[in-house]
This record gives C-alpha cells, sequence and structure tokens, in this order.
C-alpha cells in the first residue's frame, strides 16, 4: 500500500467518523428536545432540590437546637463536680454545737451553703424532692428497700443523698430508701 492510498484510505475513515457523529448528535438532539423527556427531566430535578432544601432545613434546625442545648447545659460539669461540696456542707451542717465558738462557725457554714445553693439555683440547678414521692428510676437511684406499711409500695421513704436537675436533665439522681 502506498502512501496516497494510505491517505485516502484515512480520509474516507475519517469521514465516516464525522457522518456517524453528526447523526448521533442529531439523534441526541432530537431526544433532548422531546417534551415528555424534558418534563420527567425537569420533575426528577424538581424532586432533587426539594429533598435538598428539606435537608438544609433539618440542618439549621438541628444545629440551632444543639446549639441551644450546648448553652442551656454548658454548666452541667462544673456543677456535677459541685455537687459533693454541697454534700459536705450539709454534713457539716448537721453536726452538733456544743460551744458558743461551734455555734458561730455552724452559722457562717450555714450561710455559705445557702449563698452556693441560691448561686446554683439562678444559674437552674434544682434539688429534686424524692420523700413521699413515687419511685421514679429516671430520678431516684433505689439502695435499699424496707417493709414500711404507713406508706404505698414503691414509695420513697427516705432520702440517703440529694438528687440535682439542671433545667429538664438530672446531674445526679437521688440516692433513696423505697417501701416495699
Amino acid at each position: 500500500m502506498t502512501e496516497q492510498e494510505k491517505e485516502i484510505l484515512e480520509e474516507e475513515l475519517a469521514e465516516d467518523v464525522q457522518e456517524e457523529t453528526v447523526e448521533e448528535t442529531a439523534e441526541e438532539q432530537e431526544e433532548a428536545l422531546d417534551p415528555e423527556k424534558l418534563a420527567a427531566d425537569l420533575a426528577e430535578l424538581n424532586q432533587r432540590f426539594l429533598r435538598t432544601a428539606a435537608d438544609f432545613e433539618n440542618y439549621k434546625r438541628r444545629t440551632a437546637q444543639e446549639k441551644d442545648d450546648l448553652l442551656k447545659y454548658s454548666n452541667a460539669k462544673l456543677m456535677g463536680e459541685l455537687l459533693p461540696v454541697l454534700d459536705n456542707f450539709q454534713l457539716a451542717l448537721k453536726s452538733p454545737a456544743e460551744s458558743q465558738e461551734a455555734q458561730n462557725v455552724v452559722k457562717g457554714v450555714e450561710m455559705i451553703y445557702r449563698q452556693m445553693v441560691q448561686t446554683l439555683e439562678q444559674a437552674g440547678m434544682a434539688k429534686i424532692e424524692a420523700v413521699g414521692q413515687p419511685f421514679d428510676p429516671n430520678l431516684h437511684e433505689a439502695i435499699m428497700q424496707v417493709d414500711d406499711d404507713t406508706v404505698p409500695e414503691d414509695t420513697v421513704v427516705e432520702e440517703l443523698r440529694a438528687g440535682y436537675m439542671l433545667k429538664e436533665r438530672v446531674i445526679r439522681p437521688s440516692m433513696v430508701k423505697v417501701s416495699k
């Protein structure tokens, strides 16, 4: 095969490829202009847009809720760490003061205790009322059951350690005795 023949074959092949490409392009244009296909594509894109918009709205709502919760409960860890200090204050206040000096110290401790409790309450902390209430495992930690005919079954009889909540969240459950 000569150089001229090769060139002629290459030109014919290029023309055939070009004709096929033009035919395919024309067919694709006809399909693209088909109103039914265009309507289906538009409907699909519209559905994708609506789903994306809904997902974005859900994301915004979820992040706003997480931000509110973070601000609302940001002091929970600190308050939880202060609870043993409150317990120790309560124990100090229960101890008998025999001398006048000891009574003065107890009065000072009581004032500090009240101030601390007031500050924590202003930040949203509240003591869980337990005695006389029905036992609730979300609020109470039962460590004993006692026979007591004076109260209904599953009622908190005695609080051994106070429990506390921050807004609607339990920081520490009350440690209680429950009636059988």
